[in-house]
């Protein structure tokens, strides 16, 4: 491998070869090696993807910064000429789709994180016509979330979404990462049958936050995650969450109280208060959602307490459904990964293998457990 090579094509911010690989995982998939940034570095982004063989970059995701005020933050982030779209932020898993090679490669569905999941992948090239737009774009990567209740990674419900469906929220360059302008894109998924995400029209920045403060009303009211804001090029984008997805995640969180860190609590909590401190006009509203906030707190983390004493299993509950081998293929990569699998259910529906299975919260159960012993708690 030409380290320098590479490092001048992903336009990284040091000259140091090393300085930058000492970061980057080898793993193989599809037959491939595969060198995975593990962390952003050096103007990188996580999950930046190099396969050596076919001499490909599959850039990763970009980090993607959170407005805590609708006024002045709006307003402040954008150019004052920017030309903003707003569409609907989902709750789901988010997965690149990219062919990994210019010679006929089947396309591979990327985590994040950079791992290839072969079951997301599979069922990709089954739901999406992924072989036409590849055929007429090779080097363009899609940008998907993967949502609905049956997933490996995320649940959430969405009306009229049975199992799991992907919808399409940006198309980029492989290897530089630059975004298709979002109308570019929008008209790209039409023209190829992608799903997209709800869209809430153009606005400039300062009348965009009217705007999203009567979206996030209407997607708090439903139980949905947010808004995205992005600069009419694609290029700049910031993103805003609904109460309801606050405390969806922190009683995710408290259901599994030992498996997350301080930051992942806290970060939610200064969330809600910004936004309690901007959009809710009265004591009686605030202390509604404080009493809100306390339940998604207190209530996840007593029952899982409860589960434990009663020797019941603590977890991830998950539902998937599709090809018998690309399932035993997701069974093997979360194996892989380390993961603790409680395979509650197997069984045949309409000719696809449905398996329901828990990631066993290991640390959880076990302080909980060494706790309720009588163990003791240094603080």
């Amino acid at each position: 491998m030409d380290r320098e090579d590479y490092l001048e094509r992903l336009e990284a911010t040091t000259g140091d070869p090393d300085d930058f690989f000492e970061h980057v995982e080898q793993r193989s998939a599809a037959g491939q090696t595969h060198y995975v940034l593990t962390a952003a570095r050096h103007g990188v982004e996580r999950g930046t993807v190099i396969v050596e063989e076919s001499d490909t970059v599959v850039r990763g995701y970009p980090s993607v910064p959170r407005v805590l005020m609708l006024d002045p933050g709006i307003p402040s982030f954008f150019e004052e000429s920017d030309t903003v779209a707003i569409e609907e932020k989902l709750d789901g898993f988010n997965v690149r789709i990219a062919v990994a090679g210019d010679d006929g490669s089947d396309p591979l569905a990327f985590t994040r994180s950079g791992y290839v999941c072969p079951y997301t992948t599979a069922r990709a090239r089954d739901r999406l016509p992924l072989e036409d737009f590849f055929a007429d774009h090779p080097t363009k990567t899609l940008c998907t979330e993967l949502i609905g209740p049956e997933t490996p990674y995320t649940t959430h419900d969405y009306e009229g979404v049975d199992s799991h469906e992907f919808r399409v929220f940006d198309v980029r360059d492989r290897e530089s990462g630059d975004p298709v302008s979002v109308a570019d894109r929008r008209t790209l998924c039409t023209e190829y049958g992608f799903s997209q995400p709800r869209f809430f029209g153009h606005s400039e920045p300062s009348a965009a936050v009217k705007t999203v403060r009567d979206a996030i009303d209407d997607l708090d009211a439903a139980g949905r995650e947010g808004i995205i804001l992005k600069s009419a090029d694609g290029e700049s984008m910031v993103k805003y969450t609904t109460e309801s997805q606050h405390h969806e995640e922190l009683a995710y969180a408290f259901s599994l109280p030992f498996e997350h860190g301080r930051d992942f609590l806290f970060s939610r909590i200064v969330r809600d208060a910004f936004q309690a401190a901007e959009l809710d006009d009265t004591d009686d509203r605030i202390r509604e959602r404080a009493q809100d906030l306390g339940e998604s707190i207190l209530c996840p983390m007593v029952s899982t307490i409860r589960d434990v004493q009663d020797g019941e299993p603590v977890g991830e509950r998950h539902t998937v459904r599709g090809d018998p081998d690309a399932i035993d293929a997701l069974l093997e990569h979360l194996d892989e990964q380390s993961l603790t699998i409680d395979r509650q259910s197997d069984r045949r529906e309409d000719g696809e293998r449905v398996v329901e299975f828990m990631k066993v919260a290991e640390s959880s159960r076990d302080r909980i457990r060494y706790y309720l012993d009588g163990g003791t708690r240094d603080e």
